[in-house]
């Protein structure tokens, strides 16, 4: 399925410099025990998903995977499981694709990701948010 430019965010997306995800592609029961993509840059983080770019072609047909999303400052990475929503060619040469993955559900049921997991992100949200609107102001005031 490819990213066909329409704006659904129910989130506000975060950008955050130099932050890159690592995946595994989830192959009917089980998990492969090897990253199919690593560090892969990060284009932007919501509550509800990620959209990164990658250098190899994510197969389609294997929609759930598990995503090790690290962030510059950060003490741990975060692990996150997700399905692929969405792939299209991206015009930058190192990275040939674009991948909007929405994350599971948040809570404790089988394949849900981890309450303190959403802490997480909306934590992230507060440090990168404030970190822009000042970034902005500074830039907008010079």
């Amino acid at each position: 399925m490819e990213y066909d430019g329409k704006e659904r965010k129910r989130f506000k997306r975060l950008k955050i410099p130099r932050a890159t995800v690592n995946i595994i592609q989830r192959h009917f029961l089980f998990y492969r025990k090897k990253y199919s993509e690593e560090f892969c840059p990060v284009v932007d983080l919501s509550r509800g998903g990620v959209r990164f770019l990658c250098r190899k072609l994510l197969s389609t047909s294997i929609k759930k995977i598990s995503l090790q999303i690290y962030i510059p400052g950060e003490r741990s990475y975060l692990n996150l499981k997700g399905r692929i929503k969405w792939i299209s060619l991206n015009p930058m040469v190192n990275y040939k694709y674009q991948v909007g993955v929405q994350f599971n559900p948040f809570g404790g049921k089988k394949d849900h990701n981890r309450a303190e997991k959403l802490k997480k992100i909306i934590e992230l949200e507060k440090k990168f948010l404030a970190r822009n609107k000042l970034f902005a102001y500074k830039n907008k005031n010079n």
